[in-house]
């Protein structure tokens, strides 16, 4: 079992700063994947970006691209979420999630494991 753990949210004005991190416990060897998603109200759970650290291979969703990035010297088992120019539309409760080889880290249904969650809010 992994337990994944976010802290770093809160409220921001728009075009404000907020970084996120997520720290994995428990059996991180088995981690594949990392990335993070959000869900606002009344919506269903998004993509917002993910990693494969053995890849190199790094996604974004369009809505946060050139916004949002992963840092790279995130060290192994934790998730760094530097997110800029953030905008009303970001208001969302945002979860870290983690993947076993064979699961993704791209789709809800896919992802193995997930944080509790943690409340961003931009307001306009």
């Amino acid at each position: 079992q992994v337990q994944l753990v976010e802290s770093g949210g809160g409220s921001v004005q728009a075009g404000g700063s907020l970084r996120l991190s997520c720290a994995g416990s428990g059996d991180t060897p088995g981690i594949w994947c990392m990335g993070w998603f959000r869900q606002a109200p009344g919506k269903e759970r998004e993509e917002v970006a993910s990693t494969y650290p053995a890849g190199g291979r790094t996604w974004y969703a369009g809505s946060v691209k050139a916004r949002f990035t992963i840092p790279r010297d995130n060290a192994k088992s934790m998730l760094d979420l530097q997110m800029d120019s953030l905008k009303p539309e970001d208001t969302a409760r945002y979860f870290c999630a983690a993947a076993r080889h064979g699961g993704s880290c791209r789709a809800p249904a896919s992802v193995h494991y997930w944080g509790q969650g943690i409340q961003v809010t931009v307001s306009s």
